[in-house]
């Protein structure tokens, strides 16, 4: 009985170092700047400025494609294949489906021929996109996402396709309980590494809105209505 005790005992001491890691790392990794413009429990609506990424294309199912653009980022940003400075990692990696929405009546939607998933990572606020170091080859490529109105919500978890699948169905039916209207693909956000446990990861799903930046408030929380 002593010695289940004492194992119990580490194994709790363990875990809270565990979380005590999880909260330093996750509060002093950089993240991206936004304006919280309304907020309703795990969903939120948010203006985000300027960004500047580092991208790699990689076709295949969506965990396969984020492993295999995870390394050629690191690689860019840690200056493995490169002259120049590293550069400090940022939370969170986001990957996304390359797809477009024409703002038009009937909506309708296209998809590049590849299909290719578009994994990112976001640069430091220091750095403007003609400051960066270029590229070793042409895996990566260096661009700017403009400012813009997002749709968010929040999750922890494993991030399988069946998480993600609903948790990007919940906030489309959310959108659509408030009257708020997707302009592009889903966007899947990631702020940990693989070692976290998934109850301690912070996962997102993101669509940008056709309300753009600086329009008026997102409608309140419709009464009745299941996010």
């Amino acid at each position: 009985m002593k010695i289940t005790l004492i194992v119990l005992g580490v194994l709790l001491l363990l875990a809270v170092a565990g979380m005590a890691v999880f909260v330093f790392v996750v509060q002093n990794v950089e993240q991206p700047a936004y304006e919280s413009i309304t907020l309703d429990g795990a969903f939120e609506v948010r203006d985000y400025p300027r960004l500047v990424v580092a991208e790699v294309r990689r076709g295949g199912p969506r965990r396969e494609a984020l492993s295999a653009g995870f390394g050629p980022l690191a690689r860019y940003i840690f200056a493995k294949e490169r002259a120049g400075e590293r550069i400090s990692m940022t939370a969170p990696v986001t990957q996304q489906r390359p797809e477009t929405i024409a703002m038009t009546v009937p909506v309708t939607q296209s998809r590049d021929s590849a299909g290719d998933w578009a994994v990112r990572f976001i640069m430091p606020a220091s750095y403007d996109l003609d400051k960066l170091p270029a590229p070793a080859g042409t895996d990566v490529s260096l661009s700017e996402i403009a400012p813009r109105r997002v749709a968010a919500i929040r999750f922890s978890g494993s991030a399988t396709d069946e998480l993600m699948a609903g948790k990007e169905a919940e906030l489309r039916a959310w959108l659509a309980a408030r009257g708020l209207t997707p302009a592009a693909a889903p966007v899947y956000a990631y702020y940990n590494d693989p070692f976290t446990p998934g109850f301690l990861r912070r996962n997102e799903v993101l669509i940008d809105l056709t309300e753009g930046v600086g329009t008026k408030a997102a409608p309140a929380p419709v009464t009745g209505v299941a996010p």
